[in-house]
């Protein structure tokens, strides 16, 4: 698929990090990180150290939290790490304003897509459980291209849509989804109240650093 490009638009395609930038889930995985590398007999990493690895792949962000697990139990600390998202994962759901941002988006003409560290299942899964579905353009996980902050996952959505790097942005809560826009030659944009501190993305110069979904909703909307 080729976008027809609009020269008023400043960006055609915008590719949204879930968790912790649409999604309010960034206390839930830490605690099921916690718990799951208690479950297998780790040190339990501290909250900020958990908070860290969202964004990447489920196996990577695991092995980072806990690295005295031995490798031969990451299917096991994977498995409990689910056990317990899918037992707390009722609990969450999108930030307030994310309804009415996307709304916005799509009646300017943007293209939308999810670029997620979640797995195919898991984000199928929570954009049914958020009523979602259809209602961005494409998107890609973890387990279907590389990991955050490897920029393929952005390579392949600018290849489908036909959108070069400049007129695609990044919108993420973290430094690897920034580090990731940065490598693709794609700009981005922070949030400010999802896993990472925001004090740390100025040496991956997003465009600006949002503290508010209402915020974010406002500086997209003045880019035309």
């Amino acid at each position: 698929m080729t976008l027809h490009l609009t020269p008023s638009r400043r960006f055609d395609l915008i590719a949204f990090d879930w968790d912790g930038t649409l999604f309010d889930s960034t206390q839930i995985i830490v605690r099921c990180i916690q718990a799951a590398v208690q479950d297998v007999g780790g040190a339990v990493p501290s909250q900020e150290a958990a908070a860290y690895v969202i964004g990447m792949a489920l196996t990577q962000a695991l092995a980072h939290a806990a690295p005295d697990v031995p490798p031969e139990k990451y299917p096991e600390l994977g498995n409990r790490y689910r056990y317990h998202y899918l037992r707390l994962q009722d609990e969450v759901s999108l930030f307030e304003g994310v309804l009415p941002l996307l709304d916005d988006l799509r009646a300017r003409g943007h293209l939308l897509a999810v670029a997620t560290g979640k797995s195919r299942r898991g984000l199928n899964e929570a954009l049914q459980s958020a009523q979602l579905k259809g209602v961005f353009d494409g998107s890609r996980t973890a387990d279907e291209t590389a990991g955050k902050p490897h920029p393929l996952m952005l390579h392949e959505l600018m290849a489908e849509f036909g959108v070069p790097p400049e007129r695609v942005l990044m919108v993420g809560d973290t430094t690897h989804d920034l580090q990731m826009a940065l490598n693709a030659g794609c700009p981005s944009v922070g949030v400010a109240y999802g896993a990472h501190d925001h004090t740390t993305f100025a040496p991956l110069q997003p465009l600006s650093v949002a503290h508010t979904v209402r915020e974010l909703h406002d500086w997209l909307l003045r880019q035309g």
